[in-house]
């Protein structure tokens, strides 16, 4: 029985650590990261605020999708990247590196599904998947 369509979706492709140097993982990874902060350094969240990084981070978004396109989201943050797999894998060896998604339900009973193009894309980097699951935009 197929579920409803999840009503948003928001990507991030991330690597974090205490050592991570910003300008080294955009040389790697070949992509300008839409924030790139050393730990201890400040960089500005999209509304505004400033914050002080508790550790390194690298890190590109998806634009977001109503409804949820999940495979569109980590097809287009991952296409610019270097295709090199050795690469993938000595910054997931040294540092976390995360697809991190955002989904909101439009009702109790919604879903996505990854297509096993885009999971092999994700394992074959060595990126954890993970998800936040939220019940509506409302706080």
């Amino acid at each position: 029985m197929p579920m409803g369509r999840l009503r948003k979706s928001a990507v991030t492709l991330g690597f974090y650590g205490d050592n991570l140097d910003p300008d080294e993982v955009t040389t790697l990874l070949q992509v300008q990261p839409t924030v790139g902060v050393a730990k201890g350094g400040r960089w500005q969240t999209s509304l505004g605020a400033e914050k002080v990084a508790h550790t390194g981070s690298w890190r590109i978004e998806a634009v977001p999708c109503e409804p949820e396109d999940l495979s569109s989201q980590v097809d287009a943050l991952l296409a610019p990247t270097t295709s090199d797999l050795s690469v993938w894998r000595a910054l997931t060896a040294r540092f976390r590196g995360v697809i991190f998604c955002g989904l909101w339900l439009d009702t109790y009973n919604d879903g996505l599904e990854l297509s096993p193009q885009v999971l092999a894309a994700i394992a074959e980097r060595g990126l954890t998947l993970s998800f936040d699951i939220y019940e509506s935009d409302q706080v």
